[in-house]
């Protein structure tokens, strides 16, 4: 069985970062989006950063950002993958020569395979469930509505938390999963214990 990745995202404090590391986590979100709650500077997404050992992916998440916005986090924090969560076209989402994802806001009417096919260079697709404000709204998308043989790797999103991913992995199978408010005790702010059960609960979905 594959074992499914991990990412915690929108992390503000050295003190979550370490604690993500430690509970197990493969990647760590920063958010480079000026309205989320969970936005970071590109000083404390730096210092972030540099508590991030070898073997765990950073991650910068963009929404709608400017080219230059982009460039000066690249120069100013170490990111070893981009996320594109927002209407980004294919062309901004390869200019920076870095790996990169990018979220699909699920709803019904959604063609899925129709978006793949405008992303064939992206590592994967991140699955979110559509809200205002881009993410972090804590909920889950009719998971019925992924298309079997999609043949893209998949990170399912939108709404996972301890209570729900187990069933959320073994219905999915997906590459990974990626969680943000559902491991917070406040917006931004992350739960040692919770993030530490939701990656025991995906580990227990894998056996």
């Amino acid at each position: 069985m594959t074992r499914t990745r991990i990412k915690i995202c929108g992390l503000t404090r050295p003190q979550d970062v370490i604690a993500a590391v430690e509970a197990g986590a493969d990647a760590i979100g920063l958010v480079f989006y000026p309205p989320s709650a969970r936005h970071v500077s590109f000083d404390d997404a730096a210092r972030l950063a540099a508590l991030v050992p070898p073997f765990v992916t950073t991650v910068g998440l963009f929404v709608n950002a400017e080219s230059a916005f982009v460039d000066e986090a690249l120069r100013r924090v170490p990111l070893q993958l981009l996320q594109f969560h927002g209407d980004e076209p294919v062309a901004e989402c390869v200019r920076y020569g870095r790996p990169w994802i990018k979220a699909a806001r699920m709803r019904s009417g959604i063609d899925l395979v129709e978006f793949a096919s405008l992303y064939p260079s992206a590592s994967a697709l991140l699955l979110d469930s559509f809200v205002d404000g881009y993410g972090g709204g804590g909920k889950t998308f009719d998971w019925s509505l992924i298309p079997q043989g999609l043949g893209k790797r998949l990170i399912l999103s939108g709404g996972l938390d301890p209570d729900n991913v187990v069933e959320a992995v073994r219905r999915v199978r997906p590459w990974a999963v990626d969680v943000s408010s559902g491991v917070e005790s406040g917006k931004g702010i992350k739960d040692a214990a919770r993030m530490a059960a939701f990656i025991a609960g995906v580990r227990h979905a894998d056996e």
